[in-house]
């Protein structure tokens, strides 16, 4: 543990501890004469003898007190390596309680690897099960002193982690267990979006292809998501994804649809300004770009830099058209569940930086008691009353 003054520049101010000395000193206390029958025996005219004396010393010196107290909260103090340098044997929920390994350990802090770190004689918080498990493997380096151990749990397969593995600096104990398939949750398939088209009197051949996406979508039981409808027809509340084959600017209507967060496919001939840069997120087999993605308000733009027909786009004719669709209006999310082998964490992450302990707080309590003893010294009834 040692002390440190964030902003010692503030110590200049000690120097007002020269006031409240000045003024015991040029300030005497109450003085009473008192008269007694020698006093015509005594020199009316003695030599004055010149003493410094300072009066009501407990005063003066809890005054000093008070001030060089509030001088040093200025400073702004505080104490660095108060962190628990204790081991820590971290589980990640997924593990069963029953199978837990001995920490290698005996004094560590068993705690979760769940937001705020809990310990593990606590009931494992609600929604913690799907957190990004990496991105609270590098809080807790953060958290911890650089000589602490740290030693990880995890089971067999980690849902909730980053692309990434979490590198970190210290090299950590990483113990993987099994767990039952049955206990692990199967992701369920993102169900296909819902596509509204609405076109020009001349774009009406060009609604077929979009159709034949959305029924190979569907399980041939089911009927498709799909409405399509000329560009006079309002959407509808559960519109989805909109595919707008007209030239020019869509109606404002369709305009506030899409600033509130709505996803658009746009024909090459139709005009929406957007904002921000552009960038390419359908190409063809030469590297081309078929489409450009942009954003208005909340909403995601998609503009098709091609006619929609089969010589200028012969995307529309090829076989993966209806999954390279889907993954324009609705792009899959990143993978989130990797075996935990595959994902021990790596060395090499940034040194660890603690808060140092902010001691103001207690500083104040402090200046408080010593305004109040002040207070009392400098009203009570009884002060000391020099002869």
């Amino acid at each position: 543990m040692s002390p440190v003054l964030l902003a010692p520049f503030a110590l200049g101010a000690l120097a007002v501890l020269a006031i409240p000395v000045v003024i015991h000193i040029a300030r005497r206390t109450q003085t009473r004469t008192v008269a007694f029958a020698a006093l015509r025996w005594l020199n009316p005219r003695p030599k004055r003898r010149r003493r410094l004396r300072i009066d009501e010393r407990t005063l003066l010196a809890t005054r000093l007190a008070l001030l060089a107290a509030i001088v040093l909260g200025l400073a702004q103090p505080v104490l660095r390596g108060l962190a628990d340098d204790r081991p820590v044997f971290a589980v990640a929920p997924g593990v069963d309680a029953d199978r837990l390994p001995t920490p290698q350990q005996e004094n560590a802090r068993r705690i979760w690897l769940a937001p705020g770190f809990p310990s593990l004689d606590q009931a494992l918080p609600a929604g913690s099960k799907g957190q990004d498990v990496a991105s609270l493997i590098r809080q807790l380096d953060a958290d911890l002193p650089r000589g602490a151990a740290l030693e990880l749990v995890a089971p067999s397969v980690l849902d909730g982690v980053d692309a990434e593995r979490p590198r970190l600096s210290r090299a950590v104990a990483w113990r993987v267990v099994d767990v039952d398939h049955a206990t692990t949750s199967t992701p369920t398939a993102p169900a296909p979006p819902r596509l509204t088209v609405r076109y020009a009197p001349d774009a009406e051949p060009q609604v077929r292809y979009f159709r034949a996406a959305a029924t190979a979508w569907t399980s041939p039981e089911l009927r498709p998501a799909f409405d399509a409808a000329p560009i006079d027809r309002p959407l509808g509340s559960d519109a989805g994804a909109l595919v707008w084959l007209a030239p020019g600017a869509p109606p404002a209507e369709v305009v506030r649809w899409i600033r509130a967060g709505g996803v658009v496919l746009l024909s090459s001939d139709a005009v929406v300004p957007l904002e921000g840069e552009a960038i390419g997120v359908w190409r063809d087999d030469e590297g081309q770009p078929l489409a450009i993605h942009g954003v208005v308000g909340k909403g995601r733009v998609l503009h098709l830099t091609r006619p929609l027909t089969p010589s200028a786009m012969p995307a529309l004719l090829q076989a993966d058209f209806p999954q390279a669709l889907w993954r324009l209006l609705a792009p899959p999310p990143e993978p989130a569940r990797v075996t935990a082998v595959d994902h021990a964490p790596l060395t090499g992450g940034p040194a660890p930086q603690l808060a140092p302990l902010d001691v103001r707080p207690w500083l104040a309590l402090i200046v408080a008691a010593l305004f109040g003893v002040e207070r009392w010294l400098a009203t009570r009834r009884r002060r000391a009353v020099a002869p």
